[in-house]
């Protein structure tokens, strides 16, 4: 099995690479024991960051799996509220997933705009059908939403519970770890598998960043044919994943592609 790892350079990448950044950060990824945790949605990255900013009913869904099974945490966010987007209760100590899914968006680029984006976010279905088709001149337009996970550890790790973060949770397009985070050993590389709609997905460009410098990611790759990357990774600090994948819209008058964001964030105590 190979896979292809690309490191980024320093001053070699475009501003719009990250862009379209989105994730879910609570205050604390790891906390000693049940209690509510303040959560901040953002968009963008290094000093481009800022707070999501949209209004709830942007939000379809808000849930977390864990030891108490399926929570709906959708009441739990103040999307505009002064200082985070919410304040998630975690009832129970194990390891939890929280999922977002939000409503669909219009997105409307100039071409250069649309195909720099597309070349950097590896895009490769719309970048070969606007080429094929000869609209690389064409506006870009598409259909967009959002879907971010963020696993939260409450006391000790038990092994017993990785299901909870090594399962998709059913998300249309989902980054999912093929060990807990927590249960890495330091040095021991992270491997996750991307699934579009519930099967694998090859060929999607996969992020590391860490939270901390979030200027650009540390490291990129291509899935592989299981829907498979392979992360080298500290067992410390704040980390988001993140990929995005497009698909044509044929019948639709408004849109060429539905484009969907995806991202997994965690973190370690300390």
């Amino acid at each position: 099995m190979r896979h292809r790892l690309i490191f980024v350079a320093v001053g070699l990448v475009a501003t719009p690479l990250l862009a379209h950044d989105f994730w879910l950060q609570p205050r604390d990824f790891v906390l000693a024991a049940p209690r509510p945790v303040p959560l901040t949605i953002f968009v963008g990255h290094g000093p481009d960051r800022q707070r999501w900013g949209v209004s709830n009913d942007r939000v379809i869904q808000l849930f977390s799996f864990g030891p108490g099974g399926k929570v709906d945490h959708k009441g739990d966010l103040t999307l505009r509220g002064p200082a985070f987007d919410g304040v998630v209760r975690l009832s129970k100590p194990g390891t939890h997933m929280l999922a977002l899914q939000s409503t669909n968006a219009f997105s409307d680029l100039p071409s250069a705009r649309f195909n720099s984006y597309a070349e950097m976010e590896g895009l490769t279905i719309p970048l070969a059908e606007r080429a094929r088709a000869g609209r690389n001149n064409d506006n870009g337009r598409e259909i967009y939403s959002r879907r971010a996970k963020a696993i939260l550890q409450v006391g000790p790790v038990d092994p017993r519970q990785s299901a909870f973060v090594t399962r998709p949770v059913g998300l249309t397009l989902e980054i999912v770890p093929d060990r807990n985070p927590h249960m890495l050993r330091a040095g021991e590389p992270l491997p996750v598998r991307v699934y579009f709609r519930g099967r694998p997905l090859s060929g999607a460009l996969v992020k590391l960043t860490n939270l901390a410098a979030d200027a650009r990611p540390v490291q990129m790759m291509r899935s592989d044919a299981s829907g498979r990357a392979i992360f080298k990774m500290p067992r410390q600090g704040n980390w988001l994943i993140n990929t995005i994948w497009s698909t044509p819209l044929p019948s639709n008058p408004k849109a060429e592609y539905e484009t969907i964001f995806s991202s997994l964030t965690f973190g370690y105590a300390g």
